[in-house]
């Protein structure tokens, strides 16, 4: 699905549906590679420009600014990197509306615990890979055969979320 095509609203749906049905992305700063860390991204499907992350005060993350996250899939058929700005998230509905159960094991005095860090990612651009391959495809590979266009044809090469 190539982005010139105007197949990149189907395959940024996609995306979206696979990020909801997936648990972890990969986060980092920007200006920190060594911050890079597996987080939960809580979203709403109502607000897709933005993600929020529950994290600690003395975390890397309560630097704020730039970040890149990287998303791999269930089944490795959807791939992703996208760059957003975290911000620390002030709103309190925000905050409730994302608190449950996994969140308050992170957290030893639940949701009042003072090192709770509610940051938003606003998002900019993202490059978006469909890694399913199809079977064609696959039996190609097994046979030596080149599908680099075929997956090139898949790949968005910038989209904005």
């Amino acid at each position: 699905m190539r982005y010139n095509e105007g197949k990149a609203d189907e395959l940024r749906e996609k995306f979206w549906k696979a990020l909801a049905d997936s648990p972890y992305l990969f986060l980092q700063l920007d200006t920190d590679p060594k911050s890079a860390v597996p987080m939960s991204p809580q979203l709403d499907k109502d607000a897709n420009s933005s993600i929020w992350f529950f994290t600690h005060t003395k975390s890397d993350f309560a630097k704020l600014g730039a970040a890149t996250a990287t998303f791999e899939g269930e089944d490795h058929k959807m791939f992703a990197r996208f760059h957003g700005t975290l911000t620390k998230e002030t709103s309190e509905e925000r905050f409730d509306q994302f608190w449950n159960n996994f969140v308050e094991a992170w957290y030893d005095g639940g949701k009042d615990d003072p090192d709770i860090l509610f940051l938003r990612m606003d998002l900019g651009n993202a490059e978006i890979w469909n890694g399913d391959m199809g079977l064609l495809d696959v039996a190609k590979m097994a046979l030596g055969m080149t599908v680099h266009d075929d997956a090139e044809e898949k790949h968005v090469k910038e989209t904005s979320l």
